[in-house]
């Protein structure tokens, strides 16, 4: 028999290999974090790959989840083996189906990224709410912790549908498990078919819907038999847990890796348990072996089935020592407690009441939650847990890992505290998103993974920003089992592939003391004196080993251009011996990596790993104590409090020091912050030639991220100018004589695209190479496009009523009111978002999809849609990603409805507030900007006659009298957008 193979995958691939191996049908539809295992899954049918059966599954993509759900409910009713992946929105978009799959007794498997449901703000990471709003369906929910455990969860889970005809929810952790990479034993095909019994195949396939044995199935019921027929299935229900234990049994003698239903570990004569499942049970575990090793006496109750829940088992998992027991939930249920909690307490009920085998003693027994989207949980946390358990009056209803100054339910914990092993190697790599830092450290991970015994974790931190994001990857290697799924917080090797990160982001809070330090910088000889205070602070007092390196100028010189993962991951093996024979094993990823894209491509990569070494300096530091050293606010002092005392603290990165008080209780957050946000992420930025541009404002049409803008403006406004403040004369007759043009460049938010550039047609005739905007490094401009944009920002924008807004030129005179997104470099998208804020924003209401849209426009910790000097600009929101055009509709015909009634009460009070006033703004043409402006001159009137009469109605129209001047209203799908 063939041995279990080692490799080092994610979640998602765990999970997607399990089910593509055992599934016929996979119907699809894709959303973050689970869409990697539906994608992997369709490349696989596509390279017309088997099945365990021989067979290529058919692998189809629906037009929702819903839809996705829809398909599954068919192939099952005929005999199909199949599955799906799905998350958040997506999982609750399927209830309706897993309601019908579960009363019809079903077999079929929903594999799911667990992730939290959106509920006063989107979050793509990881938690149970979603899974635990389907537990009502009546389909086994299993729990898996880690990779492992997936693959192994994943496979029990196909194999017990069956045997159980229980539809199954087979759970992991988004992000934390779906994407955490993890040296695993993967199984065979071998291990697979005898796993499954063909017996239980057969008889799913005998009960399928055919003409040729038809029968009815989804029949209307009245009151007379529903509530009988809905108690049939009971006995299923009963025997499920029995069935699927001797799948685990079954599973054990193939693979020799045993699970149970509630899997204890811990002190034999524990006193004080922990309850919990997912990926943190691995930081329980470790903290509980800490305790336990010290004299303690604790343990952890591992929850693998969690429906049906089978209160006896749960019951005798737990030593008959226990005292206390502690629930923590992975979900919030406000106005309740929460769910695992009240199953516990209610199996422990039924226990002492019905004389089932048990503790000695009823326990105490207090809830709390924890890890709310992928907030981080550590040994630190758990120990703390243990800790309350200890009290006198310990907390119930708590929360660990925030804290909590507003109801004052946070439990305080010693982040110090550590059950790290000392063998294992703990890596932290800064980097930018699309620089390959990320795809070099998972390289990494398999490298070692392939070529040695140890074992190894990756897990990388993404910013939901496109443009100029900062990664985060945490690795661990080891001879030991790394089972704590968390955040490196000690390492012992640090790279920063980014030398600007450094200036608000203190990248060596988590090195170690004697760690290494890599870091990538130009004139690596002289990087010494650039240093911020408070890294040089860091290196000294650490006593740092440190290293530096020019790796663009690397990348540059093999032909690889900006990409500099090949050459950091070569100088992270050469500095840290982890990989002997590294160059050779390196060179052999990368022609598995790049063959298909050309021999010329694999021999650049392969120079930069021969260059890398070359080019990298051990830099040598006085050792004298350094005086300061305090970060610096990632905003000016003249930001409103809100900004400077909880925005510039998600902008560097501190948002989870930030306590419960910090943040507003509905969502609602203030526009126009990114302003604050100075990125500085191009290595090269537009510089403007007067004598070669034409002035027809295409660069300020196309730029993505308003980092480039046109103004015309009178000339006695350039008396304050700074000097070297760049202006022409206007070409024109549209605005008087005298008036100056200038294109100004914002050189803190230029992502280095080069569209402006690209799409210049100001060329001079004798040298096509010559434009009126030519790209130049963005060092060279910095300083002084700083102050001259800080003075450009000054100068008025002409009257609206002026301008002629539908022609390119006079558009680009406006406003833009989208302003530095954090859409991707180059962005296709953002450039009709910035036209329309510029015609439209200051009446604006926007109604956006979940997607690439809601990203870069309503994402914290800043948001690009802002406000003109009156205070107005777009008011946007986002609701689900399913529902947009709806959401959007309630919100024109509220402005409708509330418009019809200010009306209604402006006719009333006519003869107080002036007939001709009433009439000229009930009858007021509102179709061009000099209609809209007269409008609101109007409205201004009327607000001041209003505040004289205290009467409720006039009260009413005071309030509701800005709705009678015209709102436009936009829908925007994730990446797309309509009007009403």
């Amino acid at each position: 028999m063939k041995k279990d193979q080692f490799d080092a995958i994610d979640g998602n691939e765990a999970a997607a290999r399990v089910a593509y191996a055992l599934s016929e049908i996979i119907a699809i539809y894709p959303i973050t974090p689970s869409s990697n295992m539906g994608e992997a899954c369709d490349a696989w049918a596509a390279a017309r790959k088997p099945n365990m059966f021989g067979v290529v599954p058919s692998v189809v993509e629906m037009q929702s989840e819903a839809g996705a759900a829809g398909a599954l409910h068919g192939a099952v009713s005929t005999g199909a083996l199949a599955t799906t992946f799905t998350s958040s929105q997506g999982l609750l978009l399927m209830i309706p189906v897993m309601f019908k799959v579960g009363g019809e007794l079903a077999p079929v498997v929903f594999h799911v990224a667990a992730r939290t449901v959106a509920t006063h703000a989107l979050s793509i990471f990881g938690d149970h709410s979603d899974v635990m709003a389907v537990r009502g369906a009546g389909l086994a929910l299993l729990a898996s912790g880690n990779v492992q455990e997936v693959t192994d969860l994943g496979a029990i889970a196909h194999t017990a549908t069956l045997e159980s005809r229980l539809p199954f929810v087979h759970f992991f952790d988004g992000f934390r498990t779906s994407h955490e990479i993890l040296k695993i034993r993967t199984l065979s095909p071998e291990q697979l078919r005898r796993l499954v019994d063909q017996k239980h195949i057969d008889e799913h396939r005998s009960r399928a819907l055919s003409p040729d044995r038809p029968t009815l199935k989804g029949t209307a019921q009245n009151p007379d038999v529903f509530f009988q027929a809905r108690e049939a299935s009971n006995p299923w229900y009963l025997a499920a847990p029995d069935r699927i234990q001797a799948v685990m049994d079954r599973f054990a003698k193939i693979t020799g890796r045993g699970y149970k239903l509630f899997d204890y570990v811990g002190h034999p004569q524990a006193e004080k348990v922990v309850v919990m499942m997912g990926s943190g049970v691995g930081a329980t575990e470790e903290a509980a072996e800490a305790i336990n090793a010290k004299g303690g006496k604790v343990g952890l109750v591992k929850v693998r089935l969690y429906r049906p829940f089978d209160p006896k088992r749960f019951v005798a998992s737990l030593p008959p020592t226990v005292k206390h027991i502690a629930v923590l939930d992975r979900t919030k249920e406000p106005g309740s407690m929460e769910p695992m909690h009240l199953d516990v307490i209610g199996a422990m009920e039924e226990a002492f009441a019905n004389d089932w085998p048990r503790p000695a003693q009823r326990p105490r027994i207090i809830g709390g939650r924890y890890g709310l989207s992928s907030k981080e949980y550590t040994s630190a946390m758990a120990k703390a847990v243990f800790d309350e358990l200890s009290r006198e009056k310990p907390k119930n209803h708590f929360v660990v890992g925030i804290k909590d100054d507003v109801t004052h339910n946070s439990l305080d914990y010693d982040a110090a505290w550590s059950t790290e092993y000392p063998e294992t190697q703990r890596a932290v790599f800064y980097g930018l998103g699309a620089d390959g830092t990320v795809g070099a450290n998972k390289n990494s991970i398999k490298l070692i993974a392939e070529n040695t015994d140890m074992n190894a974790q990756g897990y990388f931190v993404y910013d939901s920003k496109k443009a100029g994001s900062m990664t985060i990857s945490h690795l661990r290697f080891g001879p030991k089992p790394i089972r704590a799924s968390c955040l490196v917080s000690q390492a012992q090797f640090v790279a920063c592939h980014q030398e600007r990160l450094m200036q608000g982001v203190d990248v060596l809070k988590l090195a170690a003391p004697g760690a290494t330090f890599l870091l990538n910088c130009l004139e690596p000889k002289t990087i010494w004196e650039r240093l911020p205070a408070h890294i040089k602070k860091s290196v000294v007092e650490k006593k740092l080993k440190f290293y530096a390196l020019d790796a663009y100028r690397v990348a540059r010189e093999a032909g690889l251009g900006p990409r500099i993962n090949t050459v950091m991951m070569t100088c992270y093996f050469h500095i840290t011996k982890l990989l002997p024979g590294f160059m050779d094993l390196i060179k052999g990823a990368i022609k598995k990596s790049y063959s298909a894209k050309g021999e010329a491509v694999v021999d650049k990569n392969c120079k930069a790993v021969d260059d890398a070494v070359s080019g990298l300096i051990e830099v040598k530091y006085p050792t004298a104590p350094v005086k300061g050293g305090e970060l610096k606010s990632m905003v000016s002092a003249d930001a409103p409090e809100f900004i400077r005392k909880t925005t510039a603290e998600l902008m560097a990165y501190r948002g989870d020091d930030l306590p419960v008080s910090a943040f507003p209780a509905d969502g609602t957050f203030p526009t126009g912050t990114t302003k604050w946000e100075k990125r500085a992420i191009a290595q090269r930025a537009p510089k403007w030639d007067t004598s070669l541009c034409i002035q027809c404002c295409k660069c300020s049409l196309v730029c993505p991220h308003a980092a480039i803008r046109t103004k015309a403006y009178p000339a006695a406004q350039l008396a304050k100018a700074p000097q070297g403040f760049v202006s022409t004369d206007y070409k024109g007759k549209d605005f008087p004589a005298g008036t100056k043009f200038t294109v100004q460049l914002a050189p803190e938010d230029c992502t280095g695209c080069n569209l402006c550039a690209v799409n210049c047609p100001g060329r001079d005739k004798t040298d096509p190479n010559r434009k009126a905007l030519t790209m130049v490094p963005l060092a060279t401009l910095m300083d002084k496009e700083k102050e001259n944009f800080e003075f450009f920002l000054t100068l008025p924008y002409p009257d609206r009523r002026n301008v002629a807004v539908a022609t390119v030129k006079g558009s680009q005179m406006l406003e833009p009111l989208f302003e530095f997104s954090g859409a991707c470099a180059g962005c296709g998208e953002t450039p009709y978002v910035k036209l329309l804020t510029q015609l439209l924003g200051d009446r604006l209401v926007i109604g956006n999809a979940t997607g690439c849209s809601s990203i870069y426009g309503g994402n914290l910790p800043t948001t690009p849609y802002s406000m003109n000097k009156e205070g107005r600009g777009p008011a946007w929101s986002n609701s689900l990603f399913e529902d947009n055009a709806e959401f959007g509709m309630g919100f024109r015909l509220a402005m409708d409805q509330q418009k019809d009634y200010a009306e209604n009460l402006l006719k009333r009070y006519e003869t107080k507030v002036g007939k001709d006033l009433a009439q000229d703004i009930l009858s007021a043409k509102q179709d061009d900007e000099g209609g809209i402006a007269s409008q609101r001159e109007r409205i201004a009137r009327l607000k001041d006659k209003l505040k004289g009469i205290d009467e409720l109605p006039a009260k009413d129209l005071l309030q509701l009298a800005d709705g009678l001047v015209r709102k436009s209203v936009w829908v925007v799908g994730g990446d797309g957008w309509a009007y009403d």
